[in-house]
């Protein structure tokens, strides 16, 4: 009698929770566990999570003091709210938890570099650990470039909206821990673009993450390959065996459910095999292969804006939330 998908699954790769939902994480025992603005956003608005948000939004006041803003608190508590949310995530899984930059500094590698730093601060004064933090940062050039700073200082990073050969290429050359490619949003780009409807092997967010795995493994790159962001449990099953896959709670209960043979799709003998071209790429280069890439190049502003977009959405939640602790109990604040 054969096994579920996501049993199955686990013998071949990672399996990595996509949410921010602290209960989903509870039921699916991921290894790992990843989150972004919009995820944390969305978990920020569930009744369960108020005790967190309140919680970060009084210290951030009490931090800042009564003179500052509502904005200003605010922007502190975001970049709290996601430490306070790795830090319940981290009470469960064995493994890491991915925790989002900025997405607003996705240009400046400088705040970058400054901001995970912060990032790696807060979670060491909770007693937690550099081996259990990936600082999740977009893959342009600028975002890279940071990473490569960051690993030599031994904070490990995952580089996020990747969409192309050449970001994986620079990621791994900047000697980063790993890298998240979307498969999904690659698929929803040529969907729109063609009016086709692609499947299995032939999904092109599928054949992406597939050629990013083969070379790495071609080439003996430690860096890891996380793919990311799927629409339907056909694009998991066609990359069992990547190294990791972060997985949405519905398409993990989705591939519980089912019950088939799942045969392992990426294997590191196949691809060592394989006829690869080794490339570099320096920055003449990126820009050259990303300016040619129209997919990549929309879709990596597309993510960023959509990030940052998600957190002034967020921002403004906690604004309004704060007024009305103060209304309610200003003496507590």
């Amino acid at each position: 009698m054969p096994q579920n998908l996501l049993d199955q699954l686990r013998t071949y790769t990672v399996v990595v929770a996509d949410t921010g939902d602290i209960e989903a994480i509870g039921k699916f025992r991921p290894q790992d566990s990843t989150t972004n603005p919009s995820l944390i956003t969305a978990a920020a608005q569930l009744p369960q999570y108020q005790p967190i948000v309140d919680g970060v939004l009084l210290d951030a006041r009490k931090e800042l003091g009564a003179g500052a803003t509502d904005a200003a608190v605010a922007n502190l508590a975001f970049q709290r709210l996601a430490i306070a949310f790795g830090k319940k995530i981290l009470a469960i899984v064995p493994g890491r938890v991915s925790t989002e930059v900025d997405a607003r500094l996705s240009y400046d590698t400088a705040a970058t570099i400054a901001q995970a730093r912060s990032i790696i601060k807060q979670y060491d004064a909770e007693g937690i650990g550099r081996n259990r933090i990936l600082i999740k940062i977009a893959s342009t050039w600028e975002g890279i470039r940071a990473a490569e700073v960051l690993e030599r200082d031994g904070i490990h990073c995952n580089l996020t909206l990747l969409f192309g050969l050449h970001q994986a290429v620079a990621a791994a050359e900047a000697g980063v821990t790993l890298v998240s490619p979307f498969v999904g949003r690659i698929l929803d780009w040529y969907k729109k673009d063609t009016g086709k409807d692609y499947h299995g092997a032939n999904d092109p967010g599928v054949k992406s993450v597939t050629a990013i795995y083969n070379y790495y493994k071609k080439f003996g790159v430690k860096t890891q390959i996380m793919g990311a962001s799927f629409r339907n449990i056909g694009e998991i099953t066609e990359l069992a065996g990547c190294d990791l896959l972060t997985i949405s709670p519905q398409l993990l209960a989705e591939l519980e459910a089912t019950e088939a043979d799942l045969p392992r799709k990426l294997s590191p003998e196949a691809a060592k095999a394989m006829p690869i071209e080794k490339i570099v790429v320096d920055k003449a280069a990126f820009d050259a292969m990303h300016a040619a890439d129209r997919m990549a190049t929309d879709k990596l502003k597309e993510g960023i804006e959509g990030f940052s977009a998600a957190l002034v959405k967020l921002e403004t939640l906690l604004a309004k939330r704060l007024a009305e602790l103060e209304t309610r109990a200003p003496a507590a604040v």
